[in-house]
C-alpha cells in the first residue's frame, strides 16, 4: 500500500479536529526526524520514512527494545504504529517520558520504516480504544464513555459479571500476566456490577469525581503509584470509597495496540504486535 494512502486512511478513521497534543515541543533531540505535520500538531505521522508500506508493526511505546525487534526482522518499506511517540519510564521521574534512540531512528530511515502514533485518537472511545479494549479483556461490557481529555473521551463505564473486587483483581492479573495493585478504599463488593475503566494514566482527581458522581465504587487503570502527582486522587478515592486497581501503563494499553493489528489486516496489511515490558513501579 502507498504510505500516503495509509496515512490518509488513519487520519479519516481516527483523528478529529477537536483533538490536541503537545508531544513535539518535548522532542527537540529528535526534531530532525519528525515530519512537518507532527511538529505542528503532535498527532499522526511522526517520521515520514516510507513510500510504500508492506507491513505494520504495532507497539505501545517506541522503546529501544521494540525498535530493535523490528529491525532484527530485516524488514524494509514498513511502518511502526505506536500509541505514544515517546517512551514511558516512571523510574526516571521527573523526566518520565524518554526520547526515541537516534541511532535506531537513522536505521529506520535507511530501511524506509515510518513511525505513526495515535495517542489521544486511540484513547478516544471506540472499538480499538485503550479503555474499551482493556474493559473487554477483563470481561467488562462497555456501556458508555466518560472522562473528557484533549478532545476525546478516554474512559468507559461498563458492567462486570463479578461480584467482588478480589475476583476482579484476579481476572485483571490473569489478563495482563502479572500481579496488579489494589488500593482498597471501598467495599468488598462491586456496586451494581459497575466498573469505570481508564487505561494508562487515568488516576487523577477530576476523573475520579466523575466516577463518584456516577455512583461507581470500582476503578481500573494503569498508573496508580502514590506520589505527589497522584496524592489528591488517592485522597479523593479514599474519601468516597472507590477501590482502585492498577496494572501498569504498558499492560493496560497493550490490548489496544494488539487490537490495531486487526484494523490493519482489514485494510490489507500484514500486522504484528511487538511485545515490550511493563514498568512495575507504575503501581
Amino acid at each position: 500500500m502507498k504510505a500516503a494512502q495509509l496515512y490518509q486512511r488513519l487520519e479519516k478513521d481516527f483523528i478529529t479536529s477537536e483533538m490536541s497534543e503537545e508531544w513535539a515541543e518535548y522532542m527537540g533531540p529528535v526534531a530532525d526526524f519528525l515530519s512537518d505535520n507532527f511538529k505542528k500538531r503532535s498527532i499522526g505521522l511522526v517520521c515520514d520514512f516510507a513510500i510504500e508500506v508492506n507491513k505494520v508493526y504495532t507497539a505501545v511505546f517506541p522503546s529501544k527494545e521494540v525498535m530493535q525487534k523490528v529491525l532484527d526482522n530485516g524488514v524494509e518499506d514498513a511502518m511502526l504504529f505506536t500509541h505514544h511517540p515517546l517512551i514511558w519510564d516512571i523510574r526516571k521521574a521527573p523526566e518520565v517520558f524518554q526520547q526515541m534512540d537516534v541511532k535506531l531512528l537513522q536505521q529506520f530511515r535507511g530501511r524506509r520504516i515510518s513511525i505513526y502514533s495515535l495517542h489521544v485518537p486511540l484513547d478516544n472511545y471506540g472499538s480499538y480504544s485503550t479503555s474499551v479494549t482493556l474493559a473487554r479483556a477483563l470481561g467488562i461490557k462497555p456501556e458508555k464513555p466518560f472522562a473528557p481529555y484533549n478532545g476525546s473521551l478516554c474512559g468507559v463505564f461498563g458492567k462486570t459479571d463479578l461480584a467482588a473486587i478480589q475476583e476482579l483483581k484476579e481476572r485483571f492479573e490473569s489478563a495482563v500476566g502479572h500481579g496488579v495493585r489494589l488500593y482498597k478504599y471501598g467495599d468488598d463488593e462491586i456496586k451494581d456490577g459497575a466498573v469505570a475503566v481508564i487505561a494508562g494514566g487515568g488516576n487523577n482527581a477530576d476523573m475520579l469525581e466523575e466516577i463518584a458522581l456516577a455512583g461507581v465504587n470500582t476503578f481500573v487503570t494503569g498508573i496508580t503509584v502514590k506520589n505527589d502527582h497522584s496524592r489528591k486522587a488517592h485522597e479523593f478515592a479514599e474519601k468516597h470509597g472507590i477501590n482502585i486497581l492498577g496494572g501498569t501503563h504498558y499492560s493496560t494499553e497493550r490490548f489496544a495496540c494488539s487490537a490495531m493489528c486487526g484494523y490493519f489486516k482489514k485494510i490489507g496489511l500484514p500486522s504484528e504486535f511487538v511485545e515490550d515490558k511493563p514498568v512495575m513501579e507504575d503501581m
